[in-house]
């Protein structure tokens, strides 16, 4: 498929303008999970402001598009895609991860629900349950939308994601989308040193999944890849996105350890922001 340059490239602002929030939320002083949420920001903006059937004015319309952050941890990544969606002002990010703030460190149904969260996650292995159980629902009541589930690499050594993929397999349900983001990185080192389960592009195919593998930053293969997925029939499809821990921010992306879960000093913050064109907010 081919897409129009000029949607290419309002996506990669888009994305741009993403990883300028992500730094917006974080802020000087308290921790937040950089590495992660920059290395999903392109996937992320390409559903958001392309793909996805969605509406801050009509939030709980039937046939919206559903979308699962399994990896609850870098919720500042949806909540800025939020923000920038018009779910709520971008000024509230600066609140995140404060007491009281409708803005946890992960999604929270009961205190964002509103505003465009679909599943309360962050214990790791648990959103794709959920997205199957989603699709399962709208599939009974005859509801025509689909089902996106953002997993990290990391998170396949839970054991739940498998038996979901099994469970996405044996009810045909081709109406879901997972998209892991291969960054081949997690907290404490290379995912591969932790907990290699090899080639998973052989494993998810071996679970009955339709597989496509694509540059996660690329903006063009990752709406190819959507729309790929649309037209599978009779099984759900993944999408492996191979991606950069923390890409787009040179420190991050040397030290993607460090910026797991980073505290910014005011000059990385305010060379990030200008780095992304934000300036001062």
């Amino acid at each position: 498929m081919v897409f129009d340059k000029q949607i290419l490239c309002e996506l990669e602002e888009k994305a741009k303008e993403l990883r300028r929030n992500i730094i917006f939320s974080v802020g000087v002083g308290p921790t937040g999970h950089i590495g992660g949420s920059f290395s999903s920001a392109d996937v992320v903006a390409a559903l958001y402001f392309h793909k996805m059937k969605h509406s801050p004015t009509n939030r709980y319309m039937a046939d919206r598009d559903r979308f699962v952050l399994s990896k609850g941890h870098v919720a500042i990544l949806q909540y800025a895609a939020l923000a920038q969606a018009g779910y709520f002002p971008i000024e509230e990010l600066k609140n995140t991860k404060t007491l009281d703030s409708i803005l946890q460190g992960h999604p929270d149904l009961v205190k964002t629900g509103h505003l465009g969260i679909e599943a309360g996650t962050g214990s790791l292995g648990q959103g794709l349950s959920i997205g199957v159980g989603m699709a399962l629902g709208l599939r009974m009541d005859k509801i025509d939308a689909n089902v996106y589930v953002l997993i990290g690499d990391g998170e396949l050594a839970e054991g739940q994601v498998w038996e979901a993929a099994m469970a996405g397999s044996v009810f045909g349900l081709d109406k879901l989308v997972a998209i892991v983001d291969k960054n081949n990185k997690q907290a404490q080192g290379a995912v591969a040193d932790r907990f290699n389960i090899k080639n998973i592009v052989e494993k998810w195919t071996s679970f009955g999944w339709h597989v496509i593998e694509i540059d996660g930053h690329d903006i063009e293969q990752i709406l190819g890849a959507l729309y790929a997925a649309d037209e599978v029939h009779d099984k759900p499809t993944v999408i492996i996105a191979n991606t950069v821990k923390g890409k787009g921010l040179a420190i991050a992306e040397e030290h993607p350890a460090g910026f797991h879960n980073a505290a910014l000093t005011q000059e990385q913050y305010d060379e990030a922001m200008i780095l992304f064109a934000g300036g001062e907010r």
